[in-house]
């Protein structure tokens, strides 16, 4: 989940691209089947699908290659949301990463443990990913030596390239491990490729877009995760040269951080009148995040803010010069299921 990172220059967005992409895309073979209630006719696990692959094609039309890797949902990638179930083949193929916290720490409390049934779980879509052919990235939360060592050494028992946070805010780079696990010399121009990575998206501890690439330029990680605004301005092609190559001048990956599942009032497109008189498609708030709010992500307002013009999120971030996308609260449709509002 998100925390601040302060950038309020209001754009004005046109949904004339993203009605034609979802024409052109309403042809795809679609996955029915998904589990909790639908009302007024609508599926929330598929149209959270086919946002998702919505967007994934139309980037993909702007950078070739651009890589979409999803965090949590993990359901989805079945067509009933049971592991045994039907693989939902367009969604799995849309994609290039799953990603899941708290898999073994953090799920009720950082730097405790999770609980075996929920680990057993996740990790029966996660192997799933893999045996498709989508890599799996796992955050976890603690910062105990020992349970570092764990996460680290579970994960990559199971195949999965991980991150031990030592903060909920991903606001700092650990202090432990000294250096990223399995880290090493080589280039890294492809997902499968990366053998740890860096979710680093909230800026709070940073004073200058120079300190911040600064900072993590120096390191050896394999992979970026990160947020498109840095101290109040956007990264721009010179920072993402700077930070898309290790020490060694080997070549790594940059991904960017975007909610799709939330609207966030400190956003570029927010507008402060939705206080008072918000849009159809704006739900209530997060109680968990303050300034999160849940959407109505099947709605074309939504989708343009999202992608389908120039001033759209996912074209800011494509120009930017970012390798790809790390879209969080695809499990938003489980806020539907559960009326957790």
């Amino acid at each position: 989940m998100m925390r601040r990172s302060a950038m309020n220059t209001v754009m004005v967005l046109s949904i004339s691209a993203v009605t034609a992409a979802a024409v052109l895309l309403s042809f795809l073979p679609a996955c029915g089947g998904a589990a909790g209630p639908e009302e007024e006719g609508i599926d929330r696990r598929q149209e959270m699908r086919q946002l998702v692959t919505d967007i994934a094609e139309y980037s993909r039309g702007l950078s070739p290659g651009f890589i979409i890797v999803l965090q949590n949902g993990q359901e989805l990638l079945t067509e009933d949301g049971e592991p045994e179930g039907p693989l939902c083949q367009p969604y799995a193929s849309s994609i290039d990463g799953q990603g899941r916290e708290d898999l073994y720490f953090g799920y009720d409390e950082d730097d405790v443990p999770t609980p075996p049934d929920e680990t057993d779980w996740m990790v029966s879509f996660l192997d799933l990913a893999e045996q498709n052919g989508v890599e799996v990235l796992v955050t976890d939360y603690c910062w105990t030596t020992q349970h570092v060592d764990s996460s680290y050494a579970w994960n990559q028992s199971r195949g999965y390239t991980s991150f031990a946070a030592d903060s909920r805010d991903l606001d700092r780079i650990p202090a432990y491990p000294p250096q990223p696990w399995n880290h090493d010399g080589d280039p890294v121009t492809a997902l499968s490729e990366a053998g740890n990575f860096l979710y680093l998206i909230d800026d709070g501890q940073y004073s200058s877009v120079s300190e911040f690439v600064g900072q993590l330029s120096a390191t050896d990680y394999d992979l970026f995760i990160l947020d498109l605004f840095c101290c109040g301005e956007s990264l721009d092609r010179d920072d993402l040269a700077l930070l898309g190559v290790k020490p060694n001048g080997q070549p790594r990956l940059v991904l960017c951080y975007v909610s799709i599942g939330e609207a966030e009032d400190y956003r570029w497109y927010w507008d402060p009148e939705w206080e008072t008189d918000p849009p159809s498609w704006l739900g209530p708030e997060n109680p968990q995040w303050p300034g999160n709010y849940l959407v109505e992500y099947w709605d074309p307002e939504w989708a343009a803010i999202l992608y389908g013009s120039d001033s759209s999120y996912v074209d800011m971030v494509v120009t930017a010069g970012f390798d790809g996308v790390y879209l969080d609260k695809i499990d938003s449709f489980e806020d539907y299921e559960q009326a957790t509002f």
